[in-house]
């Protein structure tokens, strides 16, 4: 998201992927892609600095992330060994039959 701000002050965060258009007639119009249109006190040259800031830190953040691939929390934990306690086991059966999710043709 990018920070802009509206004519009266108040400041609203947009979708940089969402920018169709960016205008300046004089004031800066930002035209999203479904049409909606957004009165920002932002210049042109504002906006198109912020979203190629924003596009610059994802490219960054990407090859971080490609650069050491070693997730920061454990997704999955290890397993315990079947056979080790009986009861183990017995935790692990199903409760039911699994149901089909579609009808079976006859």
């Amino acid at each position: 998201m990018i920070v802009v701000t509206r004519l009266n002050g108040a400041q609203f965060g947009v979708n940089p992927d969402l920018l169709q258009r960016v205008d300046s007639a004089p004031d800066t119009i930002l035209t999203l892609i479904d049409g909606t249109k957004y009165i920002v006190r932002e210049s042109m040259a504002e906006v198109i600095a912020r979203v190629n800031e924003h596009r610059a830190h994802l490219l960054a953040r990407a090859q971080e992330i490609q650069a050491d691939p070693t997730p920061a929390v454990e997704l999955v934990r290890d397993a315990p060994e079947t056979g080790s306690d009986p009861a183990d086991d017995e935790d692990r059966t199903p409760l039911a039959d699994p149901v089909p999710l579609r009808p079976r043709s006859r």
